[in-house]
């Protein structure tokens, strides 16, 4: 919420703390019948998304999260070919994942078509891959989705959510995830933002635990820095059906074909690093 009309502010009452950047103006404000979105044009950060108070994306450092989601998953699993992702509404997340010419089908599964409509209007880079003939649009709830789901329909799940509060709350159960295990193939991997290490280590934990409880056999959280993001400190959580998750195709990650501003090879390998205090919490 704005401090005064020069600047917004979102709060983090967990934690007692705030992140504000300064606006020039406000460019769109609308209530969908799922959230409340929000549109302003920032000094120093580009073009902000916020959704229901909490910042979403923005230009200047979205690419960050995008590639987190995207190519760690991908370079991980040996053969991936069908793509699945829940949310992602803004499109950063298939525009990476559609760089990956073995890909053959993406279907991105998004509750509020009003967040990709506002995406392809304001955050215009992030869509121009949207006509990709492998992309397929549904507008319907993710949770609905998957449980409909063939068995073994998809290589990876990526789960692309909000906060776990309102329409997302229900993508961070054990149900869900048990779903998520019966629709991915042997060898499958679903990966989710996981929220802060340093604000939300309850959380991260009981991820961990219900996707471990679900039949994954291995699970990994990956580190890396989002600005915008209560504490700066962001993370994606991976669980993996019949897999290593440590394993990467390190060769075909230092051939990649595409051009990537955060993620290479040294920085997958740095974001599976657990800090002390992390790696304690686990045990």
């Amino acid at each position: 919420m704005p401090l005064n009309t020069d600047w917004f502010t979102e709060r983090c009452d967990k934690a007692q703390s705030a992140f504000s950047m300064k606006i020039r103006e406000k460019l769109h404000d609308e209530q969908t019948p799922y959230q409340h979105i929000e549109i302003y044009e920032t000094e120093y950060f580009g073009t902000l998304m916020v959704i229901d108070g909490f910042v979403m994306l923005t230009d200047r450092d979205n690419f960050i999260y995008h590639e987190m989601m995207s190519h760690p998953a991908i370079f991980t699993h040996l053969n991936p070919k069908r793509v699945l992702i829940i949310g992602g509404g803004d499109c950063g997340t298939l525009k990476e994942v559609l760089k990956h010419e073995d890909v053959e089908e993406v279907w991105q599964v998004e509750i509020d078509e009003r967040v990709t409509r506002l995406a392809e209007q304001f955050f215009p880079e992030l869509c121009d891959q949207n006509n990709d003939k492998r992309a397929h649009f549904h507008f319907v709830d993710g949770i609905k989705w998957v449980t409909d789901a063939d068995p073994e329909s998809y290589d990876i799940i990526i789960i692309d959510s909000t906060d776990p509060i309102g329409p997302a709350e229900g993508l961070f159960s054990k149900p869900f995830y048990q779903q998520c295990h019966r629709a991915l193939r042997n060898g499958g991997i679903i990966i989710q933002q996981s929220e802060s290490p340093l604000y939300h280590l309850d959380l991260i934990g009981s991820m961990r635990n219900a996707m471990k409880e679900s039949g994954f056999e291995d699970v990994l959280t990956l580190n890396y820095p989002q600005c915008t993001y209560p504490s700066g400190w962001w993370s994606a959580t991976m669980a993996g059906k019949e897999n290593t998750l440590q394993d990467i195709r390190i060769q075909d990650v230092i051939d990649k074909t595409f051009v990537t501003h955060y993620y290479n090879l040294n920085i997958h390998q740095a974001a599976m690093a657990y800090p002390e205090f992390f790696r304690k919490s686990l045990t």
